[in-house]
C-alpha cells in the first residue's frame, strides 16, 4: 500500500509505529531519468540487431545441402593407429613421410 506522489517525488508508507515518507531530490531523479532512456535506446539497438542476424542467418546458404568433396593433392598412405586392434582404424599420410 504505497502512495507515490510524483510531483513532489515522495513515496509514503504505512509503517508500524506511522507513516514513512521517502524523499528524493530533482537531480537525482533527473539523472534516473536519463540513465532510463540510455537503457532503451541500448535495448532498440539490441532488438534491431536480433533481426539483422536473424534476417542474415535466413539469407545464408545452407550448409547441410553443400557437397564437400576432399581430394589430396599428392599420394597418401594408410598407417593403422593400433596394428594389434581389429577396427581397422587409419591414419592418411603422405607417401612420401615415413610411417613412424
Amino acid at each position: 500500500m504505497v502512495i507515490p506522489n510524483y510531483t513532489y517525488l515522495k513515496l509514503k508508507i504505512s509503517g508500524p509505529n506511522g507513516v514513512i515518507t521517502i524523499e528524493s531530490m530533482y537531480e537525482h531523479a533527473y539523472d534516473c531519468d536519463i540513465e532510463c532512456i540510455e537503457y532503451a535506446k541500448a535495448l532498440m539497438e539490441a532488438e534491431t540487431l536480433i533481426v539483422n542476424l536473424d534476417r542474415l542467418g535466413s539469407e545464408a546458404p545452407d550448409s547441410k545441402h553443400r557437397t564437400r568433396t576432399f581430394e589430396p593433392i599428392e599420394a597418401v598412405k594408410l598407417i593403422l593407429v593400433d596394428p594389434t586392434c581389429s577396427n581397422n582404424q587409419a591414419l592418411r599420410i603422405s607417401a612420401t613421410l615415413d610411417s613412424k
